[in-house]
């Protein structure tokens, strides 16, 4: 985290740009862009929690710096239906429910879907590429990106205070399964204008050349499921529109009927079928009650739980608890990449499923799967066709933010003019001029069942104590001028031993403790509690190498 510093209050004629989350992570992708008093927003999506993180839901941007100037929120732009870029949505327009929402038809269908759930109604403009829409001092220019779910945009944002150029998530694949390629000749005219500020995707900034082309996918996934001997399940992003046609194509060309499974699955292709975007073979989709009776060689499940998620469906089915039994001869196909952070869920899910008997093809060993991202082959063009003043990379692990701005200062921007940040970190922008005027201080806000922003980072570090070391509770009645114990110590513990005499050593020190604390002036409860925390700490650590939760109770008598 970089040192926190407080921004000056905001020139006239700049443009101030804060990244609330999507710096230094893949996730939660949201940025904030101030002038003359108005605030735009592009993107509000989550992240997902990894195992150090337990009981979690999702991880929300921290609303912080907006929270007391919703009134000045102009509109939220959306670049695309992904979660990591909308599943904030419902959080924030909690908190002001008319802020009006910018986006594609499918991004907006996706969102709108998403919203009834939270029953919200919002406001929404579906915008298409080439389109131009004014919100107060706010230009906006939307343009065609091509990314592994149809609709996407990038948005060009025009100010007095100069052009911003943000990609969204993009990458430009020249023989795209929707035909709908990334608006070069649009680059290369905003190029020509002149961009003050690049925001550029920076996810596969690392990786050399070009991504590959969807368009191969599609003869190897047909290849692995004619091979197939029984059921073959396909797990997938559940708006992964493209790889989910692709399925459905070589589920027909084999002679099989495919079965959406999860939530969330039927829910977006079921959006994707209605607009349009997902063609649907006149009799391949089945029920999965249908499905079920089918013959094993005869049906494929698309299915959720790509990155290990634990409640997810493909864990469930290689933990034994979903209706699809895996068994003997079945093929899994992990048709996804792996998100940083999620590889040993995802391991775990793998080594189940092969222990049940299937046969599991990943990205690893076979080309199930491309990347949405532009890798630095194609960063490097975007580089030289807009020519960017400054750039800011987003989207990406701090050595991603880093090989993006490596690549801009090859093609000649000036180093100094390259920002690597933080969330929360402050732009201004001015005179063709980015700078950095400020550090927040910003969090993670954990989303827990029902609850938003209750959950600490303290709270989490309780619950890996309790999960890996297990907690020790002690009962004592003691009389509080003596410090003699009356009752107790009474010890309960969990996920530590079961033989309760191991606690036979400590009790005595317990005892002597708390005589010892109140010759030395101890009275109150607290004092007490901290004496046996102490003396418990020190045993437990010293004899048994642990350290589990300890919870003393004391009653004074």
């Amino acid at each position: 985290m970089s040192d926190v510093f407080e921004p000056p209050a905001l020139a006239p004629g700049t443009l101030r740009i804060i990244p609330l989350g999507g710096l230094g992570e893949i996730g939660r992708n949201m940025t904030v862009f101030e002038f003359e008093g108005r605030l735009l927003i592009v993107d509000a999506g989550v992240l997902f929690p990894e195992e150090h993180q337990p009981g979690v839901d999702l991880i929300l941007p921290d609303f912080s710096p907006i929270r007391d100037r919703l009134d000045d929120i102009v509109g939220v732009v959306l670049t695309h239906g992904h979660e990591d870029h909308i599943g904030a949505v419902p959080y924030l327009l909690k908190l002001r429910a008319d802020i009006p929402l910018l986006g594609s038809q499918l991004t907006l269908a996706l969102v709108e879907a998403k919203l009834k759930e939270h029953r919200i109604s919002p406001y929404t403009l579906a915008v298409k590429e080439g389109q131009r829409e004014k919100l107060g001092d706010f230009d906006l220019e939307f343009i065609a990106v091509n990314h592994s779910i149809p609709d996407a945009l990038a948005v060009a944002i025009r100010t007095p205070a100069g052009l911003v150029l943000h990609t969204g998530d993009f990458k430009m694949d020249q023989l795209p399964l929707d035909d709908r390629i990334t608006d070069l000749r649009a680059f290369a005219r905003l190029g020509d204008e002149g961009v003050d500020l690049f925001m550029p995707d920076s996810t596969n900034a690392d990786v050399p050349g070009f991504t590959a082309l969807e368009r191969d996918i599609g003869p190897v996934l047909e290849n692995v499921i004619a091979k197939a001997k029984r059921r073959v399940i396909v797990a997938s992003f559940s708006s992964h529109v493209h790889r989910v046609q692709q399925v459905l194509d070589a589920a027909v060309a084999n002679g099989r009927q495919v079965a959406l499974v999860g939530r969330s699955m039927v829910r977006n292709m079921g959006i994707a079928a209605d607009l349009g975007y997902l063609k649907v073979p006149e009799g391949v989709l089945v029920e999965l009650k249908k499905a079920l009776d089918l013959p094993d060689d005869r049906v494929v499940y698309m299915s959720t739980g790509s990155q290990g998620e634990p409640m997810a469906v493909l864990a469930r089915m290689a933990n034994l608890e979903h209706q699809i039994e895996v068994g003997e001869g079945d093929t899994v196909i992990l048709a996804s990449s792996l998100i940083p952070g999620n590889e040993n869920a995802v391991y775990r899910v793998i080594n189940g499923l092969t222990k049940l008997g299937a046969k599991v093809v990943h990205k690893g060993n076979a080309r199930v799967h491309v990347s949405g991202h532009a890798a630095a082959g194609e960063l490097l063009y975007c580089y030289n066709i807009l020519r960017p003043r400054n750039v800011l990379p987003v989207h990406g692990e701090y050595r991603h933010l880093t090989a993006n701005a490596a690549l801009a200062v090859e093609t000649g921007v000036p180093e100094a003019s390259t920002i690597i940040g933080d969330d929360g970190i402050v732009v201004d922008l001015r005179d063709g001029v980015a700078r950095v005027a400020g550090q927040l201080d910003l969090g993670y806000v954990y989303v827990d069942g029902s609850t938003v922003g209750e959950i600490t980072d303290a709270d989490l570090k309780d619950r890996r104590i309790l999960a890996e070391e297990g907690f020790i509770s002690i009962f004592v009645a003691i009389d509080k001028q003596t410090g003699r114990v009356i009752v107790g110590p009474e010890i309960q513990a969990r996920g530590f031993a079961e033989d309760e005499t191991v606690f036979d050593d400590v009790r005595p020190q317990i005892i002597a403790a708390l005589v010892d604390a109140a010759q030395n002036g101890t009275r109150d409860q607290h004092g007490f509690q901290q004496v046996i925390r102490r003396t418990v700490g020190r045993w437990v650590n010293t004899q048994h190498r642990r350290r589990p939760m300890i919870i003393p109770v004391v009653i004074e008598a």
